[in-house]
């Protein structure tokens, strides 16, 4: 069963309470995401750490509940 819109964004929020979540069905499938999660969490972070904080904030299921998650994780004054 693939995870639905308001699955992943739930777990989004969980762990990043004051973020703004887009997200973007790219095949349609509920399989395949592009998730932008706007957070001031990410303040100082890098990239990879950033990532690294989506994909923990799935709780494994990246790979296995859904397949793919294309993450752009931005702080507040990232976005123009």
């Amino acid at each position: 069963m693939p995870m639905s819109a308001d699955d992943l964004r739930a777990h989004l929020i969980e762990a990043f309470p004051d973020a703004v979540v887009e997200l973007n069905d790219t095949a349609g499938d509920e399989d395949h995401w592009q998730a932008r999660v706007v957070s001031a969490a990410f303040e100082g972070m890098s990239r990879v750490n950033r990532y690294r904080a989506c994909n923990a904030a799935l709780k494994g299921k990246l790979g296995t509940v859904v397949h793919s998650v294309s993450f752009d994780a931005k702080t507040p004054s990232e976005i123009i």
